[in-house]
């Protein structure tokens, strides 16, 4: 049977919270020997039954039983458990599928049963209906204080749920250390049908053994299904139609059976009501004793031995010596952990075969001795209050408390303990504290000039533990002079009318300056005068250097803030100045050229998008569309350059190819501080009265031509990227524009999206502006256009040169 692990209360130390957990697992452990003890009892009890029965050796019986379980699909323990039922009479194992048949249930709720054997005086009348279910459980909860034995839970439990909810019949089952389970109480149950299932082994198909497996409640309701899946207890087992498994909670291996003659299917309320029952009769049900412990093998104590010798904690194994009248008088230690010392320092395995009055002498007559005897006796673990200790080490006399722990092993104590003596340990822990937390304590007493500090403070003051501490008058010599008048001021209040200070302060060290802060306060005697400080140091010199280095970099991004907003500011202003007209539609050499451009919604920056179209002095108009890489006022001061530099050079004639070389070089000698500038570039110049446009490229998107219901990209002539190298060539491409033409210059951020591939966004630009022509959409084209990316990462500009249609 398992056991409830019993953990300290809230507030103790991680000693003893270890320990427990220790503890814990030992007893979880050991009940495991005992289990595998007790479970290989029933397998050499099961050989034996075949030895006798077939006439064969243990290894053939051994054999035997194997080769059943193997054939029945079923474990070697439900096997021998099957074969120990075989052998007795009357068990209802011998077919656990087989059901014998008996006269007709009866019918109806049963008769009002007596009062309980166990209570004095008339039993009350029961109260009716589902309003009576919480007078049942007052009833029930007044009633448990005369339980004395499962049985009478059982006859309790029938009495008060008897009549209201047709429960004609109880069965309490505790479990055993091997998984078997016993009848430990009855009501309603005859003696025949007692001792038949008076001992269930751990197959499959028992619904008791199954709810206490899984922790929940069995509700059978539907006898025909319920048979073909568990074994039902009766004869006939239709005696009762519904019944109910509830486990116990709480740890104890305890489960409650309810048998009904009545029919219908258990309530939700029916169901709560017996589920309260249950737990209100915990307490009684916990202390049911379980059956006998088997015989430990003899390899017991070494087994104990092996897991003592991994413990952390001192725990020894007592075996009781008694006199010849049977009464204890001494423990024989026949396991020691290795943490377990005596007052000689005898440790561990030391200890084996010693008693313990010969290691713990004074232990005889106190309370813990008692405590062992009721352990011993009852089986109920011992857990005393801290228990005083008596010794004399070195010719000195010397008291220890401990806190131990004493539970029943078989005829055996298991006893551990924790020392309580903290003094050390917690000394360790205050310097772990003042280290992690580099602070030290330090106290000042002002009549006997007795000063005290800890080993931080020493560290702290950079100061050398042989010179001692200095007093509260020397502490503001080694103050920094801007900080010595506050810290003055702040020890003068505290060794005057003893007001607590809490003062930062500066000094100097071999190591360099520290940021260190006081905190004290002062005793004062009956008049008020200060008798003693005390306080601590803290060494704030990291928190400081992490402060100051915040600010610094809030000023510095404060700073930069700053410039980059006056940055984009002017470029803003720069960038409004050159291209004044976000929309414009414009007139030039026949053509209809609509302009649209659109500034990033995104960023800080101002981009580096621009266009020109202007009417040249032989009448031909120019077109331009550029975009300069980079953001802000560098890209923005390119632009414009490159903008001025491109009218000027085709208003004096020359050719296209000739500009863009021109640019390119300019681009690449340029001041050092605009080294690395790169644009891109496409630039048409329109002569009317031929009606064609000689077009060149640098490194710019193709332009796209819609004609009679096509739209089509522009095959591109040679041009690489302005300010990437000097040998790049350009050449140059001449197409005719006929009526109702549109061409389309435009920049990247028309077509871009982050993650897609860049044929994508011109496959998209080429349908979308095809169906806006189709459409004869209103407005203009290249607004249209750009009105159709709300969100876009980068400038847009579009210029369209419209042929119109003949008059």
């Amino acid at each position: 049977m398992e056991s409830d692990s019993v953990l300290p209360e809230d507030g103790a130390t991680p000693e003893v919270l270890a320990l427990a957990k220790v503890v814990a697992r030992l007893r979880a452990e050991v009940v495991e020997l005992e289990a595998v003890a007790s479970m290989t009892g029933v397998v050499e009890r099961a050989k034996g039954v075949l030895m006798a029965d077939e006439g064969v050796s243990a290894d053939t019986a051994y054999e035997l039983l194997c080769k059943r379980a193997d054939a029945g699909r079923r474990t070697l323990m439900e096997e021998c458990w099957i074969t120990l039922g075989t052998s007795g009479r009357g068990s209802p194992f011998a077919n656990p599928r087989r059901h014998p048949e008996g006269p007709a249930r009866p019918s109806g709720p049963p008769a009002a049963p007596a009062a309980p054997p166990f209570l004095d005086g008339p039993w009350p009348a029961r109260a009716e209906g589902d309003g009576g279910r919480s007078a049942l459980l007052a009833r029930l909860a007044e009633h448990l204080s005369a339980v004395r034995t499962p049985d009478d839970v059982a006859e309790l439990l029938l009495t008060v749920l008897g009549g209201p909810e047709y429960v004609d019949a109880v069965m309490v089952y505790t479990e055993t250390t091997a998984g078997r389970l016993e009848l430990a109480g009855r009501a309603g149950i005859d003696d025949a049908l007692a001792e038949q299932w008076g001992h269930v082994p751990p197959l499959a198909g028992v619904a008791a053994v199954e709810a206490l497996a899984e922790g929940r409640a069995i509700w059978l309701e539907n006898p025909a299904e319920d048979a073909v899946r568990y074994l039902l207890i009766g004869d006939p087992p239709e005696r009762w139609p519904s019944r109910a498994w509830i486990p116990v909670p709480g740890g104890s291996r305890v489960v409650v059976g309810f048998f009904r003659t009545c029919e219908a299917p258990f309530g939700p309320r029916t169901r709560t009501l017996l589920r309260r029952a249950v737990r209100m009769c915990a307490g009684p049900l916990r202390a049911v004793p379980g059956t006998a412990v088997p015989e430990p093998p003899g390899n017991e104590v070494e087994d104990v031995q092996r897991i003592f010798d991994a413990l952390s904690g001192p725990a020894i194994l007592l075996t009781p010596l008694r006199t010849e009248a049977g009464t204890v008088e001494d423990y024989r230690i026949d396991a020691a952990a290795p943490e377990s010392v005596d007052v000689a320092g005898r440790r561990g395995r030391d200890l084996l075969g010693r008693t313990v009055l010969e290691t713990y002498p004074t232990v005889a007559g106190s309370a813990l001795w008692d405590g062992y005897l009721e352990t011993l006796t009852t089986g109920a673990v011992y857990e005393g209050v801290p228990f005083t200790y008596r010794e004399v080490l070195a010719g000195v006399p010397h008291e220890s408390s401990y806190s131990v722990r004493a539970s029943r092993l078989g005829d055996r104590l298991v006893v551990s303990w924790i020392r309580n003596d903290t003094s050390e340990r917690e000394a360790r822990r205050l310097a772990d504290m003042q280290r992690l937390g580099n602070l030290g304590w330090a106290s000042w007493n002002l009549v006997t000039d007795e000063i005290l500090w800890s080993d931080q403070v020493y560290a702290i003051f950079g100061r050398d533990p042989a010179s001692g501490p200095m007093a509260l008058e020397e502490l503001p010599r080694h103050v920094l002079p801007e900080d010595l008048p506050a810290m003055g001021s702040a020890i003068r209040r505290l060794l005057g009318d003893g007001t607590p200070i809490d003062q930062p302060f500066r000094i100097g060290t071999a190591h360099g300056m520290r940021h260190l802060r006081i905190v004290a306060e002062a005793q004062t005697d009956a008049d008020g005068t200060p008798v003693e400080a005390h306080g601590f140091v803290q060494d704030l010199t990291a928190q400081r250097g992490a402060e100051i280095a915040l600010r610094e970099s809030e000023r510095v991004n404060l700073v930069q803030r700053g410039m980059l907003q006056a940055e984009r500011a002017l470029a803003a202003r720069l960038q409004e100045t050159l291209l004044p007209i976000p929309e414009q539609s414009l007139d030039l050499a026949g053509l209809c050229v609509d302009v649209a451009y659109v500034p990033s919604d995104r960023g800080v920056n101002v981009g580096g998008d621009w266009y020109s179209a202007i009417e040249l002095p032989d009448g031909s108009a120019l077109f331009v569309v550029g975009d300069v890489a980079g953001h802000g006022l560098a890209a923005v001061g390119t632009m414009a350059q490159l903008r001025f530099t491109t009218k000027g050079m085709t208003i004096t004639g020359s050719a296209l190819p000739h500009v863009l070389g021109r640019l390119n070089a300019l681009l690449l000698h340029s001041a050092p501080d605009a080294q690395g500038a790169t644009a891109t570039m496409v630039m048409g110049r329109y002569r009317p009265h031929q009606h064609r446009l000689s077009w060149v490229r640098a490194g710019h998107l193709p332009p796209l031509l819609v004609r009679e219901g096509r739209a089509e990209f522009l095959a591109q002539p040679e041009g690489g990227l302005l300010g990437a190298a000097f040998d790049t060539r350009y050449g140059q491409a001449e197409i005719e524009l006929l009526p109702g033409d549109h061409l389309l210059l435009y920049t990247d951020g028309l077509v871009e999206e982050p993650g897609e591939d860049i044929e994508d966004g011109l496959a998209r630009l080429a349908a979308t502006a095809l169906r806006l022509v189709r459409d004869g959409s209103r407005g203009s084209l290249a607004a249209t256009l750009a009105g159709l990316r709300p969100q876009h990462r980068d400038d847009i500009c579009v210029l369209d040169i419209h042929r119109p249609e003949a008059p």
